[in-house]
């Protein structure tokens, strides 16, 4: 169930990474693909005027705080969206390893030779954002080898006392674990429940169905969840004892199911998008009878997001290169289409600002989108920044829920947003990605903001690189959802990729847009 694209076939060829990726040979009936290579031009032809024309104070700075080394290739990233557990990171890696060549055996010429499967590593860290770590504010506070991670969310809200963090894995598993403090008043992620959707598949995507802020005390705790065989899976959480339980599955897709995801105000209501280019929803009170089938997208679709501040606001992206805004109320058009020039692997609404999108573009790195015209004039939305690395493709992207304050700020480093005519190159600042592990934590691991030391000063090597040291950095408040709260201008966002198996850490400077 490869292709190239999907972090399985990119995994299979990044150890050839000067070729260009081919199609799997396939019994199937041909598909519509994502492209091996960017197209020249969007897949179908739109206007420019949010994305190609830059809008004006469009140069708004995101800032590089930090590159680690994830050793193996991450796909996804997700912050703690609970009060208290901000300040902490979580990484997924996904990493195909090939066997080694087995040793020559003369009496085996002439018969035929089998190959053995490739499998399927994957590795979860846990990090704490440390602010009194100037440098290299993300420590590394824990490490655990599992099955590759193609997907995981966590719960916005606390079960029995705990945030759990739910795991989509290549042994088809959907898999929760609690986090719990440890002794040396840190945290640690610890298995609490495990439930296999299926034989011979790989579980692709989760949600949650509390990703709307006040969500209603009799209101069951569910999961969605899509597979590779290209079924959903709707399962309940005990939360008494918080347990998996599998409720349905059914048959949503003919090909691989690549995300699914509730609709947040409606959560009897699912989406789904899969390899065969569709786009659907579904009532998981009749499971197996979609609600709409949309074929909008030219490709296959790979990530949707129901908007938590705005209801009926659904956000779709695909390997066809375009970022769709949708009213669910009238599927039949959406109500803007964005092209990103590289496939949406995720998409993320703001935690606050309830205009910003998110997108990890793969090939094209991220992007974000200011949507606030789109929604309310049907209008293609402003791309406010776009950043783009060498030799990666982006996968996982998140905004972080710590909130800037004050505006305080010691050194960082700093890179012009742009829409893709250039490259930020990080290793060519002079800064190997670092092992965060080799980081000792010494924090009270409750994330306090404290002062922040300098950085070294600006050399010559870094001007001609075409990198510089911007005299700006912030505070952090684990604060509430009240935007008033702290700073609107500034966010941290983490981001991760393919090749160069990294994780970045990011401050962006939306200058109230």
């Amino acid at each position: 169930m490869s292709r190239p694209g999907a972090p399985e076939g990119v995994a299979r060829e990044a150890a050839r990474a000067d070729s260009v990726p081919e199609p799997p040979s396939s019994s199937r009936r041909p598909r519509r693909r994502r492209p091996a290579q960017c197209p020249a031009r969007p897949c179908r032809p739109a206007s420019t005027a949010g994305s190609a024309a830059f809008p004006e104070g469009w140069m708004m700075g995101a800032f590089a705080l930090q590159t680690v080394d994830t050793e193996l290739t991450a796909d996804s990233v997700e912050w703690c969206p609970l009060q208290g557990c901000r300040h902490l990171l979580a990484c997924g890696t996904y990493q195909l390893r090939r066997p080694e060549d087995p040793p020559a055996d003369p009496q085996s010429k002439g018969r035929m030779e089998v190959e053995e499967p490739r499998v399927r590593l994957g590795r979860l860290y846990l990090y704490n954002f440390n602010e009194n770590k100037s440098t290299q504010p993300l420590v590394e506070i824990q490490r655990k080898d599992t099955s590759a991670i193609l997907d995981m969310k966590w719960c916005h809200i606390p079960v029995a006392g705990h945030a759990l963090l739910g795991l989509a894995d290549a042994s088809g598993s959907i898999q929760l674990l609690r986090l719990v403090e440890s002794e040396e008043k840190s945290h640690v992620l610890e298995p609490l429940s495990s439930l296999a959707l299926e034989e011979q598949c790989l579980a692709l995507s989760l949600d949650w169905s509390t990703g709307k802020t006040g969500r209603a005390r009799d209101q069951p705790l569910k999961i969605i969840s899509s597979d590779s065989t290209g079924q959903l899976h709707l399962l309940m959480v005990n939360e008494t004892g918080p347990k998996l339980q599998k409720v349905a599955s059914w048959q949503a897709h003919q090909f691989e199911a690549w995300i699914a995801a509730f609709d947040y105000w409606h959560t009897e209501i699912v989406y789904s998008g899969g390899d065969d280019g569709l786009l659907r929803g579904w009532d998981t009170r009749v499971p197996g009878k979609f609600l709409f089938t949309s074929k909008r997208h030219t490709m296959g679709v790979c990530s949707i997001q129901s908007s938590p501040h705005w209801e009926h606001v659904l956000a779709t992206g695909s390997y066809d290169e375009h970022i769709l805004l949708w009213d669910t109320r009238n599927m039949k058009q959406p109500l803007a289409d964005t092209p990103v020039q590289g496939g949406v692997w995720r998409i993320k609404w703001h935690p606050f600002h309830h205009h910003l999108l998110l997108a990890a573009c793969m090939h094209s790195g991220f992007k974000i989108l200011n949507c606030q015209k789109a929604v309310e004039e049907k209008q293609e939305a402003t791309v406010l920044a776009s950043h783009t690395l060498p030799n990666s493709l982006v996968y996982g992207a998140d905004w972080s829920w710590l909130r800037f304050r004050s505006l305080q700020r010691a050194p960082s480093w700093s890179f012009p947003s742009n829409l893709g005519t250039k490259t930020a190159d990080l290793k060519g600042a002079g800064e190997l990605p670092t092992p965060c592990h080799e980081c000792t934590e010494n924090s009270d691991g409750a994330g306090h903001a404290r002062p922040q030391s300098g950085m070294k000063p600006l050399t010559e090597r870094m001007r001609k690189s075409g990198t510089w040291l911007q005299a700006t950095a912030a505070t952090t408040r684990d604060c509430g959802v009240n935007p008033e709260e702290a700073d609107s201008t500034f966010s941290l966002l983490a981001t991760c990729s393919f090749y160069d198996h990294a994780l970045h850490l990011w401050e962006w400077e939306g200058n109230g847009a």
